[in-house]
């Protein structure tokens, strides 16, 4: 009798160190762009980005127009033979459009500087990744990899992208 309960608690100790032994790593990948555009779309902040950026658009919109107009009145001037007009409006055209080409790099150097700040401040990827986090435990992942960022990942199936998930989630508990 000994041996048979002897005998049985060894075969349930191999049992429970096979079943632990064959347990496997679940992955899962999230594409952070596609929920920061998602969720934060609506924020002030994102607001705030897109009305500094159409301000940014109108203002170059308007110096090419200023520009073209000059064209147009060179054209006349050439057509008129007025030389020293001509002149007057190649300097001005050139000036015009090298401050023109200065602004929209500094200006799109900005923009894209504030577009990372705000894909990367602490309270957003802070509640993005606690939500991660949240449905990579419930659904049993035991790592979860940035699809944009993520170079080593060559295919992953669709049932492993959280992404949609955690989006779902982030809404929900924004009241949206």
């Amino acid at each position: 009798m000994r041996k048979q309960i002897g005998l049985c608690a060894i075969l349930l100790c191999g049992v429970v160190i096979g079943a632990s032994a064959q347990q496997l790593t679940r992955f899962a990948v999230v594409d952070l762009p596609k929920i920061y555009t998602a969720f934060f779309k609506d924020s002030k902040a994102v607001r705030d980005f897109e009305e500094r950026s159409a301000k940014v658009q109108a203002d170059i919109d308007k110096m090419n127009a200023e520009i073209q107009a000059l064209q147009k009145s060179r054209l006349d001037a050439v057509a008129a033979g007025d030389q020293q007009k001509v002149l007057n409006l190649d300097n001005e055209i050139y000036k015009k459009t090298e401050f023109l080409k200065e602004y929209y790099r500094i200006k799109t150097a900005e923009l894209e500087d504030q577009r990372k700040k705000l894909t990367q401040s602490s309270s957003f990827l802070q509640q993005v990744y606690d939500e991660i986090r949240i449905v990579a435990e419930s659904d049993g992942y035991s790592m979860v990899l940035n699809l944009k960022e993520s170079s080593g990942i060559l295919w992953y199936s669709p049932t492993v992208d959280i992404t949609d998930k955690v989006i779902n989630n982030l809404l929900t508990k924004a009241g949206r």
